[in-house]
Parts: C-alpha cells; structure tokens; sequence
C-alpha cells in the first residue's frame, strides 16, 4: 500500500495503525495531534488502514483538533461524574465559548463537587488509558440496551438502517460520541471546572492557542439567551433529538412549530416595545453571525415598530465600502472586505449625523464590479416618526457609528443559539446548524453547491470571530434565532447537497461529519412551516424579500 503524507510516500505491506506509521512525526508535532484524515474521512489515530490513500494528521491548532480535544474532555468527564455520583446524571447543555455548560440531576454544584470532579477527571487524564471503539451488530445492541437499561448512543439503534451500533469504551466505562474521539485519555491535558449558574463549565483551550486555558471572561447576556431557550423547550420536552422525532412519527409535530413560531414573535414584539420606550433612540443596529437570519429578523422587527408608531427605515452599509485602491489587503494580499476599515467610516459617520439633524442626503449605490461608489439621484430625508434601520457585520462595532451618541443608537445581536441535544452528553453545535442553513440557502438562491459552502466557510467563521463575536455583549439585546425543529426541516434540502460531494474531495470530510448527524432527524417538509417563518430565508418560499 501507498500512503501519501505530507509529500512523503510511506510503501507498507499489510495493515497498520496510524500511530504507529506516524510515530516520531505524531511526538514531534509542535501542538498536540488528536486526530487523523484518511482518504478525506475524519478517523482517530487508532484507525487501521488498510488501503492506499492520502493521509493527514489533525492537531490542536485546528477547529476541529479542537473539537477532538472537546468531545474527549466531555467522554472523560462523564466517566468520572459516573464513578463519583452513579445515582445521578449529568448533561453537556451547551457551549459558551471555549467550554461546555454541564448540569446535574438533584445534585446542588458545591465547591467540593468542584474539587472531586476535578480530581477524578485529572486521575483519569493522567493515567492515559485508552479509548476503544467496540462495534455490536443490532442483535447484539438490543440485548446491550435491554440488559443495561441506558439511552446512551440510543439513537443509533433506534435508526432502523443501521446495522451496526458503536460505542466507545474505557476500562468499564462505556458512552457514545457523535463525533472522532481521541484514542487515548491523556490528551485533553488542559482543563478547568468552575461553578457557574445551576451547574458548571468545564472549560478547555482554542485552537489559538491550544496549550493553555485563557482567562475566564464572563458573557451573561448570551448565556442567558441560551439559558432562556433551553429551560423553555426542557418545559416544553422537546429538548433532544428523540424526543422531536416522535413529536413528528405522532403527529405531534404542528404543536411545536406553532410554540416555536410563537417565541419568536413574542421576543421580537419584545424588543419593538422596548425600542419604543426608549425615545432618544433613533437607529438600530443589528449583527450576527453569518445565516442567523438578520434579513427576516430585520423586516420581522420593522412590522412590530410600525404597530410602535415607528417607521422603519433601511439603510446598507454595503453602499459605503472605500474605493477598491483604498481597501484593505490581508496577510495573503488579497481584498480584505470583512475588516471596518473597508468602509468609508467617515463619510458613513457624515451621512448618519445629517439624516439625524433632519437634513437630506444623497446616498451612494457602490459597483462592486468596478469597486467604486455611484451617486444615482436617490436622496433619503428622515421624517418625524422615522427610525433608521442598519445591519451588517461591524453595527455593534462602536466605530462604525463613532459619531453617534449611545442613546441614539439601539445595538442587537442575533445568531442561531441551539439548545437542541442528540442525548445528555452530545449538544449540537450552534456553528453546525449555520452552517446547514447557510448550505440550503447558498444553493436555492446563489447556486452555489454544498462543495463551494464547506470549502469558504472556515474564512467565514474566522471573519466571525473577530469582527462579530468580541461585541456581542455589547447588544441591547440578543435574539436568538434558532427553531427547535430546523434542522428537520433543513435535512430534505441539505442531504442530496451532502451526499453528491464525492470522497476524492477533500470537503468530504465534513460532508460526511454533517451527514452523520442528520441521518438521525425525521425530515419535515418546507409546507409545514409558516410563511413569515425566518426559516423560510433558508427555504424559500416566505412572505419576506430577500
């Protein structure tokens, strides 16, 4: 066999491990390698190959080494949650930055529940044991559920095509990951455990900088929009995946689009009334992370400040880039359009205070073919009761609206926050479902194949992180986005757009990783979802221009 690595080709003659072809290059590695890429699948180093292929490590220093490094840290920590307390259960809720929020059963998060799961999780880490994967076909699955009366990794069995069930096991431990664990425990080495709310963080390093925790910094406002949702739909029972997919086999479904639909309105009506209430407060800013819905959330909002005695007034930021000589390159030369300095802040500023001051303007339309601002004649003259209306990546960036008083300005930020889990121990990213929306919508409105979305999205999400993310607690308010049954919604669409990305490809990869978690919803057509829904600026189909 011929095994390509690194533009090195490896001639071997019969099956091996990967940590054992890659020994010295996996303990050289600057950062910590968790993981591997074989033939465009993701694969642990415990992987066995057994054909020729393409071969590439994953370390720490990547999003998803990291996520490796997670998911292992969470394996870990159920194990020792088991051990200490194996009368209660605990629950992976959701991230909040680099950590995962995790709560208990009847059991009150003291200091010295703190101080023992610690204990026990460094135990485990330094011990170094390994991680197996055992696979049990459905006979033998069914004889495991039956005599050991637990859910976790249910949902495969329960997913009648498949024919094997997999677990991961250590020592007599055993759980289910959706997702490449490490092979060993002794990789996640970095870890803390703080009190936090009515459970805990267990926090972990970034992909930035993988060999140590950063300072705790607090974000309360998006962890109480994330708190919010989940407490409701934990009341509502529709909190995990299983739990949807029966809603939907009953018939039940209808039910939990119209609850879903209904939060949706009354948060926003909410945050209307609460505009209204503040008299000096003459534009709203809105920004969020890319297919958080701004467009609907923006027009959705507009109605409710009409029925304020407020009319809503848009204006786009994108009208307002520099001229294309006077944009600002990255560190490959390339166009930097992401960055602030991209627009024209000053004329943008100019523009702002004299619509505020009651004078008319001439707003510019800019050609992006030819990167350069026109002036057509349209002319914009606030009225009495006019609100401006502005969203764009930069609007809760201060320094886009330096000119603008705080009290005249009104800041929201808004992202898909899912509170949706797979079982107590596997929460679904809030990054994944984006990126499925932003799949769905590329193809029906961009033409774009699924291929074209996986393969830009990782500049996507880095332009996240630094010009959306450090501002977001900075927001009047925060709207989440997110609908319980999207990515049932989501699927029919999103699936044949996976699917047709071959395995010679390299975003394969992570096709197959979405792949692998939608397999497990009960599909919803778009029919059933109603046509103001901000779902249907994914679907198509909706009462909203685009």
């Amino acid at each position: 066999m011929k095994i390509q690595y690194n533009n090195e080709e490896y001639i071997v003659e019969k099956p091996i491990k990967v940590q054992e072809l890659l020994k010295e290059e996996i303990q050289k590695s600057k950062y910590k390698v968790v993981g591997c890429i074989f033939n465009n699948e993701y694969q642990n180093l415990a992987y066995e190959i057994q054909t020729s292929g393409n071969l590439e490590l994953i370390d720490t220093f990547s999003k998803e080494g990291m996520k490796i490094y997670s998911r292992t840290l969470i394996y870990i920590m159920g194990k020792a949650f088991e051990k200490l307390y194996p009368d209660k259960k605990v629950t992976a809720e959701y991230r909040l930055g680099n950590a995962m929020f995790c709560t208990c059963d009847g059991l009150e998060i003291t200091e010295e529940f703190i101080k023992k799961i610690t204990k026990e999780i460094q135990k485990i880490i330094d011990k170094n044991l390994p991680i197996k994967e055992v696979i049990m076909t459905r006979e033998e699955a069914e004889k495991f559920y039956k005599n050991t009366n637990t859910s976790k990794g249910r949902l495969q069995f329960d997913l009648k095509e498949n024919q094997e069930i997999h677990m991961y096991y250590c020592e007599n431990y055993y759980n289910y990951s959706y997702g490449t664990l490490a092979t060993f425990t002794g990789v996640p080495e970095k870890f803390e455990i703080i009190k936090y709310s009515e459970g805990f963080l267990i926090r972990y390093p970034s992909s930035k900088s993988p060999n140590k925790i950063q300072k705790f910094k607090e974000t309360k406002k998006l962890a109480w929009a994330l708190e919010e949702y989940q407490k409701i739909h934990k009341i509502l029972n529709i909190n995990e995946v299983y739990k949807l997919n029966k809603a939907i086999e009953e018939n039940k479904i209808k039910d939990d689009i119209m609850l879903a639909e209904a939060l949706h309105e009354k948060k926003i009506a909410n945050i209307a009334d609460d505009i209204a209430k503040r008299k000096d407060v003459k534009i709203v800013l809105i920004a969020g992370p890319s297919s958080s819905g701004k467009t609907t959330f923006a027009q959705r909002l507009g109605i409710q400040l009409r029925l304020n005695g407020l009319k809503p007034v848009t204006i786009s930021v994108d009208n307002y880039f520099v001229e294309r000589q006077d944009n600002p390159r990255d560190e490959n030369g390339e166009y930097d359009f992401e960055c602030i300095e991209a627009i024209d802040l000053k004329l943008f500023n100019n523009h702002l205070v004299r619509l505020l001051n009651g004078e008319e303007i001439e707003i510019p339309r800019f050609d992006f073919h030819v990167g350069t601002k026109r002036y057509e004649g349209k002319k914009l003259k606030l009225e009495k009761d006019d609100i401006l209306i502005i969203e764009g990546i930069h609007c809760l960036n201060d320094k886009l609206t330096s000119q603008i008083s705080k009290k005249e300005k009104y800041k929201i930020y808004i992202s898909d926050l899912t509170v949706l889990n797979m079982d107590r121990y596997n929460p679904i990213s809030t990054t994944d479902t984006r990126l499925i929306r932003r799949i769905v919508r590329d193809y029906q409105f961009r033409g774009y194949s699924a291929k074209h979305t996986i393969s830009t999205w990782r500049k996507v999400t880095m332009g996240e992180e630094k010009n959306i993310f450090p501002y977001q607690e900075q927001a009047d308010k925060i709207f989440n986005t997110s609908l319980i049954y999207e990515i049932n919604a989501l699927k029919s669409i999103a699936k044949p757009l996976l699917e047709a990305i071959s395995k010679e490809e390299k975003e394969h990869a992570e096709a197959q990783r979405l792949l692998d978690i939608l397999k497990y919803f009960e599909p919803i057509s778009k029919e059933q979802i109603p046509n103001n829904s901000l779902l249907k600026e994914f679907l198509g189909g909706g009462d909203f221009k685009y």
